[in-house]
């Protein structure tokens, strides 16, 4: 591949709803492009950019690919990102790099739920963006009918550059509307044809509205076009092109990727209307050493920084960490300096990436993405820098797991094994967790969906040779008392020489505190030397409760009385006394279970309001209040038992269309109601044996 001054660089992420044709469009601008000489195809699993064993085998993408093409000159990044929902952080980490995005469309189906996130994400972050309705070959598909959903869904911004000739009988090709070019489908390919008279009539409407937000766009072309008088080609570019860049107009393609129509004209929309690192804003940072802020252009004069937007871990060839160049330039020995970590690293093996393929290069420029081997401290948003001219980049946003299940080892010894690639996976992946539960002894990974978590399970597998069971998670259970009780608790054993005695009287009750010890001993009945050891033997048994050995919290005890043996008594016999007075304490006192109780904030469109606040019911919630939050959203704020909440990411899902969202953390401990009480305690015990 050629060398390219940052100004010849595009960055493009393919983005949209789950199959509309992401991964195939890419194979089309590779064919197109003559990079292969043949299109693939995700269901025989021979596409450039679905190239893992996971994406093969369930047929559609998991993970951002990289696909470096060249096109008259310009080198085109393009990032094609997955549409399944569970992997939405990927989808963030390309967005958070690129220039500019294309929403692909399966004009079949219309605007779809990926379509609106694709379009909400992109409109985040104010980037320019083209709509590429695919699939125009497919059956009684309407075009008129995509174009007036789409701008009923995103505004006046939506404007056609783009038509297609014939869709009734297959799409024949079609009209390049700005630069009034046709291109007709042989069998084989598109070529260049005649614009046809009795085309005009249902092309001049859209140019002339086309023009109309070319005169917008600046005023002396008002003043030109109220004069009556012709654009330039040259004019009529620029106009549109200022508009894209601001994001007022949204250029509308058309084609078909698994046919290789209109791409071509894709490829070239790229290069007019899509921003060089010359159009894009400087990208603000923080100076590490006085918190002030900097920025830094896409220039190769000012010094290096670089942010990693994705890490790729293979058990045999080592961490791999994909960057954006952003300032200066990268070559192999450098030494560049993560403030992150406040590490120094030196830069060895980089390469370009074109799915699994690697082209070594021996220079990056402001602008390039690249990737570097086994960099030790590096990992996902981090920032790479001149130590000189430190500066700090924010991170990339990832949304929290909200699924979480528990993983056990299908063979006995393999939990390291397992530990070890959970670690490793983590860093690939910022969108899940693993966390080990000391209570309940339990590793647990936490993730987008089902799927996403199926995916991990399947890559431990595959990557590192560990098979897991997948469990649901236990409940992190408490016990504690409603009533009082006083209670004796008495340890006697004679055996020939020494014996054993202790000897307490305890009175429990309700507190507000985990644990409260008070003693109230007069003339001696228990010697001063043994009431610490009634204590810490009242604290052990705090661990293990009566009614289904969970913790217990929220008790007072009052040592007020007992009676010892001079030579036979001990701190253990008074340890063991008060672990008898403390079990019979506590079933004489009422004992309950409490369960842990969340705080739900779910956002969803108003349409499913009445479904979110029904559910939430049937889970033992509370609604706790409402509030707007713009777009048509509501923010519902909610809590519910942990124990009714495992598969609500699930459930929210199936509910809204995937439209919903929601965060949770825990709130508090609530007594479970008596009706359910006995069915837990139950379980558990059937656990244990």
């Amino acid at each position: 591949m050629k060398k390219y001054i940052s100004d010849k660089i595009r960055n493009v992420a393919l983005v949209g709803h789950g199959g509309c044709g992401k991964t195939v469009l890419t194979e089309a601008m590779l064919y197109t492009t003559k990079v292969t000489n043949r299109l693939g195809r995700t269901e025989d699993g021979n596409t450039v950019s679905d190239f893992d064993k996971q994406e093969i085998d369930r047929k559609l993408s998991i993970s951002t690919s990289l696909i470096p093409i060249e096109w008259k000159d310009q080198k085109y990044n393009i990032l094609d990102t997955p549409g399944y929902f569970d992997f939405v952080g990927e989808v963030n980490s390309a967005l958070r790099i690129a220039g500019g995005a294309i929403i692909v469309v399966d004009a079949s189906s219309g605007v779809e739920v990926g379509t609106e996130k694709a379009w909400k994400y992109t409109s985040m972050r104010k980037m320019p963006r083209f709509i590429f309705l695919n699939k125009m070959d497919k059956e009684n598909v309407n075009y008129d009918k995509v174009i007036n959903e789409l701008r009923e869904k995103f505004g006046k911004a939506i404007a056609p550059f783009a038509i297609p000739l014939g869709t009734d009988n297959g799409l024949r090709g079609l009209v390049n509307v700005v630069d009034m070019i046709a291109r007709e489908y042989n069998g084989q390919e598109c070529v260049d044809a005649k614009i046809k008279e009795e085309w005009l009539e249902r092309i001049q409407p859209i140019r002339d509205m086309l023009i109309e937000s070319v005169a917008e766009s600046d005023e002396i072309l008002m003043e030109k076009y109220f004069e009556g008088e012709e654009f330039t080609p040259e004019e009529i570019h620029e106009g549109l092109r200022k508009g894209v860049l601001e994001g007022d107009i949204v250029p509308v393609l058309v084609g078909s990727a698994v046919n290789n129509i209109g791409v071509h004209t894709l490829l070239n929309m790229i290069d007019t209307y899509m921003p060089t690192p010359r159009d894009m804003k400087a990208y603000e940072g923080i100076n590490p050493k006085d918190g002030s802020k900097i920025f830094r252009n896409i220039n190769v004069k000012d010094p290096f920084s670089a942010l990693v937007f994705k890490t790729i871990v293979d058990p045999y060839v080592g961490k791999i960490s994909l960057m954006k160049v952003i300032s200066g330039e990268l070559t192999p020995d450098m030494e560049v300096y993560n403030p992150e970590k406040d590490e120094v690293e030196k830069i060895g093996n980089m390469f370009l990436m074109r799915g699994k393929n690697q082209i070594a290069v021996d220079k990056v420029v402001a602008g390039d993405i690249v990737a570097v081997a086994k960099l030790q401290y590096a990992q996902t948003g981090d920032t790479l820098c001149d130590k000189n001219n430190p500066i700090h980049y924010s991170k990339i946003e990832f949304p929290q797991p909200t699924l979480f299940m528990a993983v056990e080892p299908k063979s006995k010894g393999d939990e390291e094994k397992i530990s070890s690639g959970l670690s490793k996976l983590t860093e690939e992946d910022p969108t899940f967790t693993v966390i080990r539960n000391k209570e309940t002894k339990q590793t647990l990974i936490g993730g987008q969906g089902d799927m996403h978590i199926d995916v991990i399970t399947s890559k431990l597998k595959n990557k590192f040779g560990v098979d897991v069971v997948l469990v649901d998670q236990l409940i992190p259970y408490r016990e504690t008392i409603k009533g009082k009780s006083d209670v004796q608790g008495k340890h006697k054993k004679q055996s020939g020489g020494h014996g054993q005695y202790g000897d307490v009287k305890i009175r429990f009750e309700p507190a507000q505190e985990e644990f409260i010890f008070e003693e109230e001993i007069f003339g001696g009945a228990v010697p001063k030397n043994y009431i610490p050891a009634v204590e810490k033997g009242l604290r052990e048994c705090l661990e293990t409760g009566v009614l289904a050995g969970f913790p217990v919290v929220n008790v007072k005890a009052v040592l007020y009385d007992g009676s010892y043996h001079d030579v036979d008594s001990s701190e253990m016999a008074f340890k063991i006394a008060a672990s008898l007075a403390f079990k019979k304490g506590m079933e004489a006192a009422n004992p309950v279970l409490l369960e842990p109780i969340m705080h739900v904030e779910i956002i969803v469109p108003e349409d499913y309001m009445g479904d979110i606040m029904g559910d939430m019911n049937k889970r033992r919630g509370r609604i706790l209040g409402m509030e707007p939050i713009g777009d048509g959203n509501q923010k519902v704020i909610a809590e519910a038992p942990q124990a009714e909440l495992f598969k609500y990411a699930i459930d929210l899902r199936s509910m809204t269309q995937a439209r919903g969202s929601f965060t949770m953390e825990f709130a508090r401990y609530e007594e479970v109601p008596a009706h359910l009480s006995p069915k837990i305690i139950e379980a558990v015990k059937e656990n244990k044996k």
